[in-house]
């Protein structure tokens, strides 16, 4: 074989790897087109426009949705209780995974059956899990209020929780708002522990153990050993909670759907009853672009943070 042909040979090779490489990235280009690009790209028109559900002529009127908005009261409340929620949740979130996967990361019998249990609240489907506790905070029938009036603390003058028999958790607004932030924690608090045991299961045992050869203690340890290998795992904790957490509207919407009063309601809620339920598909489409900003300034912050930390 002369050496022409073994060249035009390795081109052939070379050019085969790469229609193969495109070939399998094909699908998930697409899929990011088809499923991400497109339904923002046509968001960004609408937010531009005065398109309604009712049809008619769709006229362009530049930022006047976006003004529109940071003059009306329910958007700016909205703003402050997706902040609210979120962070509340990220925090929540963030100190019970860690005590979890602490324990977790311990042998003890019966591991796989405590496994199975944290990891059900991640595998139900949402709409289903929220419904449940959709139930169980009912102002009427709630399992909570009966336990909490056979404990004495409900339901009688001079109760701790007050005189009245039950209390309308989702009826009143800082409960709705301490309701709605519970559910989140539940919810999101399987995914988190896994990824921090993950972590913990990672994590280079010798560093650990002469930390407790050399005598420091069990916080001392956990502060200023265990911590800071494992930043770059909480960075990633966080924008998984801070993202799900941040564009969710299953909890809010069949818990309050944004009550009692609007104090309740987040971004993502608003954005639907303006858009779908309102039909000013131009002002609702102009919220869910304002998620976009605040998305992408934090994905970049947390994704900084961990490539620095790595490095």
């Amino acid at each position: 074989m002369t050496e022409g042909t073994r060249m035009a040979a390795g081109l052939d090779q070379r050019t085969r790897d790469t229609l193969l490489a495109a070939g399998m990235v094909l699908p998930a280009i697409l899929y990011i087109v088809l499923l991400l690009g497109v339904p923002i790209a046509l968001a960004i028109y609408y937010s531009l426009s005065d398109v309604t559900t009712g049809g008619g002529m769709v006229h362009f009127v530049g930022l006047s949705n976006f003004t529109a908005l940071l003059q009306n009261p329910d958007f700016i409340g909205a703003i402050g209780n997706t902040l609210l929620i979120t962070v509340a949740t990220l925090i929540g979130t963030l100190i019970l995974a860690v005590i979890q996967a602490e324990l977790l990361a311990r042998p003890f019998r019966g591991k796989w059956v405590v496994r199975f249990l944290i990891l059900l609240p991640w595998t139900a489907p949402a709409s289903l899990s929220v419904i449940a506790w959709l139930w169980m905070l009912d102002s009427t029938f709630s399992p909570y209020d009966w336990l909490l009036r056979e404990l004495g603390l409900l339901g009688h003058p001079g109760a701790l929780l007050g005189p009245f028999s039950n209390m309308y958790w989702l009826g009143r607004s800082g409960l709705a708002m301490f309701s709605i932030i519970l559910v989140n924690v539940w919810r999101m608090l399987p995914l988190a522990t896994v990824i921090i045991l993950a972590g913990l299961n990672g994590m280079p045992r010798d560093i650990y153990e002469q930390a407790q050869i050399d005598g420091a203690g069990y916080f001392r340890r956990l502060f200023q050993v265990v911590f800071p290998i494992l930043y770059p795992v909480f960075g990633v904790t966080i924008l998984f909670t801070f993202v799900f957490t941040f564009t969710d509207i299953v909890t809010v919407y069949i818990l309050t759907r944004g009550g009692p009063a609007n104090s309740t309601q987040v971004l993502t809620t608003l954005a639907f009853f303006t858009g779908v339920q309102g039909g000013a598909l131009g002002r609702g489409a102009a919220i869910a672009i304002f998620l976009l900003p605040i998305l992408a300034a934090v994905s970049i912050v947390i994704l900084a943070f961990i490539r620095r930390r790595e490095i």
